[in-house]
């Protein structure tokens, strides 16, 4: 399966991560299909950047985002998006 998962990337103590598209029995580190976005939590207010294109095509395809990628992607919209595509066609 297929899902839409957070991937951490950063230093020591500050931590940022890229919104990716992964195998769901990859590690969290290891190999991925596509980077969709990335998340800097340090900011304040914190920083969110998704492709949309990306991220819709994705869960068109099946994609399962995880709990934490199901949050962002609704904040950004993303997931609002989907659901009127989705009963479109």
């Amino acid at each position: 399966m297929v899902k839409i998962r957070l991937r951490r990337i950063g230093a020591k103590n500050q931590p940022s991560y890229r919104l990716v598209v992964a195998d769901s029995h990859s590690p969290r580190n290891g190999a991925f299909i596509n980077i969709i976005g990335h998340y800097n939590p340090l900011t304040e207010p914190f920083t969110v950047v998704i492709d949309e294109e990306k991220a819709l095509y994705w869960l068109g395809k099946g994609a399962q985002p995880t709990a934490t990628a199901a949050r962002l992607l609704a904040k950004v919209g993303v997931l609002e998006k989907f659901k009127t595509v989705k009963e479109k066609a």
